[in-house]
């Protein structure tokens, strides 16, 4: 405990620090709100709070009800609860803090899992540099001997041996023995340590009794490290008939040993870490040149271990203790107890039953254990050639070692967890409280230990840890989020755009249903991830980083891609390599449809064509067509017409368009060929010809919008798709205002709708204005007077006024500096996303109109009109974001729940697929109108 005069001193230092002797020191607890529902802990107590209050110090602590210590402890104690902490300079957590929550210019102190350049840290990282915070992290407060001064080392190894104890139990029940270890229960289960050590000791007073079957054979325990999770989990297993022996007698004692007992050797880098020349371990020359060293743990230790506790830090240049190859020499029969056996009494497969694997770091010290476990889930099977099958039951059987790898052990024992703790972090606290971010470090006097922990001030990094640079530069800067309760449902939404929002929203409404929204936009992905409830953001480069997006793919139940279509077959291809469904708004192209056997095989759906258009359109018409050949009618003619706009009120500009979704892809569409039937007669449009006046139509419909039409992609594949051979006219095409191709035909003739990569915006090429990018595309000199480029372009665009004007307005002749996309068209699109998106204030228009010629069985005509005509939300959701958002995750939703039972590359055609997603719609207020008209034989 603190003497009081000292503390006031301290105090008043502090407050002279921040520059007043009068005004409050004020301190924060944050709640722990990154990752598992268990996470409990705190960082200090309500008695530690007390004891700094009467002192002087005001404490705000966040409300959490999920806390160990509940929120009127804290009160009584003397904090005041309150969600706002930016009084604070100092803020104490114990996990990661999201992204939206850190508040700039404080000093944040918490286990960030930043010093090794982790990737899924590193969004975070950035923006604590950004926002100019002073981080912490206790990981790094050492001694002057560096050994750790504050961590919960000793309650993850207490919590890690309860785990394994009790998993073992289980697994040797599964083979065949019933063993005191049964009636350990896991961790989280015990109000205390002490109610689960005492189980332990229980199961240890009958194996005294000789409970434990002969068969099995002598239980070895080998304990890696003696640090303070080895420490913690040899307290554990002091409460069983322990015997104690050096490793070299570990092989006696599991053939010649004492079933009455169990044996514990601790192993230490001398144990098992010898120079690859033979020689004998160096301590210092390890340090300096691990790469020199090897193990002989698979050799000497493993084969004669029942279970392997691991305890101790591994670092990316040391050799492992086992690694893939050692598994197969590990998991065979041969490396069994040499015991009888007998009906009803058999042999164990192998000697190594179980791994604690507490440091819970994947491909690390144990190269062979690939995941973490969760404490709701916290076993795993890895059979010889390293496959695992997690266990969301009590079921323990089939090949391998029993793991339990789980990534956040303490939080099973929150709040002795968070006792121990804050006895530790105590007596720093004073000297944490006169941190103050907004004054350079090198005015501040902290003691070695803060300051050797201190990774982040001033908008940069502590010198000690500019080595992250290095390391990131080294990665390919992906993160991947903590996970999230594995007994939820989790969906991965790759993409963070215009129609995100109204997926998440959907899908969170279940609060079993957890989403990561993965993309390389930080800023959408934070702001997704503090707007909704159980969302993660994760920053990944997902075009180039396939081998990372297989891992993330790998740990979520569906796949629901935002993303441009081209990208879809890859992405489909990881899916079916991890059995997970998937879901896109997309048509599906050629290279999709070519994996329909390979889905098939997964057994999973790849539910493509699901937005608005592809999407609304097909469930529309299919309920249409269905309901007309149930009437006995046939279908003569199909005309479908879609588009997104914005509402006439905000139509006044150039292309009297607006884009609520990606510029590029928009452009690109007018770039592909096009194919209908008209009157029987099959009508192409060659590559880049869909504007061409003689595929612009005047749309009669909804007379008061003045609209135009233009036919796109391939109509005729859906006479056999929509189940309408008796058709002679099959139209789809997209609704603008009119003039907008008009418009656009002008952009054609200058250049900039080409997505060939052009050297000019290449990276590395000088920086270039509009107008000089135009000189260049027109072939003129680039210092071409302004006057003979508008002459110059006026007549590229046939003297056309409009369109001349429409390339004024947009200021592709002006002196602004562009933005190099590599090609004319994504420069192109990339200025148009910015200035002709939509303001806060505006709204979009989505209009569908659907007209279905029927011929009846008495010879008589008759037209079906379906009209769909949808406005955005000023300040709230666009029309766009909610007609293709909500029937995405309509379609996500009943993958989960199971609803759809198509496996393959599917698209929403059956009725088992579109009746249940238009009533889902019609909740969200997206519905139809429906006009019929008959015309005599």
């Amino acid at each position: 405990m603190l003497r009081a005069q000292p503390f006031r001193k301290a105090l008043v230092a502090v407050r002279c620090c921040h520059g007043t002797a009068s005004k409050s020191v004020v301190m924060g607890i944050r709640r722990e709100d990154y990752g598992s529902q268990w996470e409990r802990r705190a960082p200090i107590n309500p008695r530690m709070v007390k004891n700094y209050v009467d002192k002087g110090v005001r404490f705000l602590v966040q409300p959490s009800n999920r806390r160990a210590y509940p929120m009127k402890d804290y009160e009584k104690a003397g904090a005041v609860i309150q969600e706002d902490l930016s009084e604070a300079s100092v803020i104490l957590g114990v996990k990661q803090v999201p992204i939206p929550r850190l508040l700039p210019n404080k000093t944040y102190c918490f286990f960030s899992h930043t010093f090794k350049a982790q990737k899924e840290n590193m969004p975070m990282l950035d923006a604590i540099l950004e926002k100019n915070i002073r981080l912490i992290d206790y990981e790094k407060m050492v001694d002057d001997q560096g050994k750790r001064i504050v961590s919960f080392g000793r309650f993850a190894g207490i919590a890690g041996m309860i785990n394994i104890l009790h998993g073992l139990g289980l697994r040797l029940l599964a083979l065949g023995h019933h063993t005191p270890f049964i009636h350990i229960a896991t961790a989280h289960n015990y109000r205390n340590s002490s109610m689960g050590r005492q189980a332990v000791r229980d199961a240890g007073y009958e194996i005294c009794l000789g409970y434990l079957p002969e068969s099995i054979g002598p239980m070895t325990f080998a304990v890696m490290g003696a640090g303070n999770v080895s420490q913690g989990a040899l307290e554990v297993l002091n409460e069983l008939p322990t015997e104690y022996i050096k490793p070299e007698d570990l092989k006696d004692a599991a053939e010649n040993g004492d079933h009455k007992k169990v044996y514990v050797t601790i192993v230490n880098r001398k144990d098992h870490i010898i120079h690859k020349n033979g020689g004998p371990l160096d301590p210092k020359d390890y340090e300096m040149n691990p790469q020199n060293y090897q193990s002989n743990f698979s050799e000497k230790i493993a084969p004669w271990t029942s279970c392997i506790v691991n305890g101790i830090f591994w670092d990316v240049n040391h050799p492992r203790f086992l690694a893939n190859l050692h598994t197969k020499q590990l998991l065979t029969e041969g490396n069994s107890h040499k015991a009888s056996e007998s009906p009803g009494c058999p042999r164990l497969p192998h000697r190594l039953l179980a791994i604690a694997d507490i440091t819970a770091d994947p491909g690390g010290s144990i190269e062979w254990i690939t995941d973490c476990t969760s404490i709701e889930a916290p076993f795993a099977l890895y059979d010889a050639d390293h496959k695992h099958q997690h266990f969301k039951n009590l079921r323990f059987s089939g090949d391998g070692v029993l793991v339990c790898s789980v990534d956040n052990m303490p939080a099973q024992l929150p709040r002795e967890a968070t006792d121990h703790f804050g006895d530790q972090l105590h007596h720093l606290i004073p000297e944490l409280l006169k941190s103050d971010a907004s004054k350079p470090l090198e005015e501040e006097s902290f003691s070695p230990t803060i300051e050797g922990a201190i990774i982040a001030s001033n908008g940069q990094l502590a010198p000690k840890f500019q080595y992250i640079k290095e390391l990131r530069e080294k990665s390919d800067s992906m993160t991947i989020p903590v996970s999230f309760d594995q007994s939820g449902r989790k969906v991965l939404i790759l993409g963070s755009g215009y129609m995100a929002a109204p997926t998440i929203e959907y899908l969170t409404r279940d609060t079993s249903t957890f989403v990561t929204v993965a993309s390389e936009m930080n800023n959408e992905i934070e702001a997704l991830a503090s707007r909704f409830p159980n969302t993660n953001g994760l920053y990944m480069k997902i075009g180039r980083q396939f081998d990372q997006l297989r891992k993330c793919i790998k740990e979520h139940d569906v796949v629901l891609s935002l993303l441009p279509s081209h990208l879809h077959p890859e992405i489909a291809k990881l899916c079916i390599q991890n059995r997970t469904n998937m879901v896109t708004a997309s048509y599906v192209a050629p290279e999709m449809k070519a994996l329909q056997q390979d889905a098939l095989d997964a057994g999973i759906t790849l539910m493509n064509e699901v937005g608005l258009d592809p999407g609304i359109d097909h469930l529309l018409a299919m309920e249409c067509f269905d309901s007309i050949r149930e009437k006995g009618g046939k279908v003569i003619s199909f005309e479908s017409w879609c588009g997104g706009l914005p509402a006439p009120e905000f139509s006044e500009n150039a292309l009297k368009y607006k884009f609520s979704w990606s510029p590029y892809t928009a452009l690109g569409s007018l770039l592909r060929d096009a194919k209908y039937l008209r009157n029987g007669q099959e009508v192409y449009v060659p590559p880049g010809r869909v504007l061409d006046p003689s595929n612009i139509r005047d749309l009669s419909f909804l007379p008061g919008f003045n609209l135009e039409g233009y036919c796109n992609r391939d109509s005729t594949k859906y006479v056999f798709a929509y189940g309408i051979p008796t058709a002679h006219t099959i139209i789809r095409g997209t609704i603008r205002y009119k003039g907008f191709s008009h418009a656009v035909n002008g952009f054609y003739q200058i250049g900039v709708i080409d997505d060939a990569p052009h050297p000019a915006l290449s990276e590395q090429a000088p920086e270039l204005t509009w107008r000089e990018l135009l000189c260049i595309l027109n072939e003129k000199p680039i210092d071409c007077p302004l006057e003979e480029l508008n002459e110059v372009i006026y007549h590229k665009v046939s003297q056309d006024e409009i369109r001349f004007d429409a390339i004024k307005e947009l200021g592709l002749l002006s002196d602004q500096v562009i933005e190099k996309r590599a090609s004319p068209m994504a420069t192109f699109a990339n200025h148009l996303g910015k200035v002709l998106s939509y303001r806060d204030e505006e709204r979009d228009l989505v209009i569908m109109r659907h007209q279905i010629g029927i011929e009846w069985p008495d010879n008589t005509t008759g037209m079906e009109e379906i009209s769909l005509t949808l406005y955005g939300e000023p300040y709230g959701l666009s029309a766009m974001a909610k007609s293709v958002g909500y029937p995405t995750a309509i379609a996500t939703r009943m993958l989960l729940d199971d609803a759809i039972h198509e496996k393959g590359v599917v698209i929403p055609l059956s009725k088992a697929i579109y009746r249940p997603m238009l009533l889902r719609l019609k909740a969200e207020d997206i519905r139809a109108l429906t006009r019929t008209s008959v015309s005599e034989a």
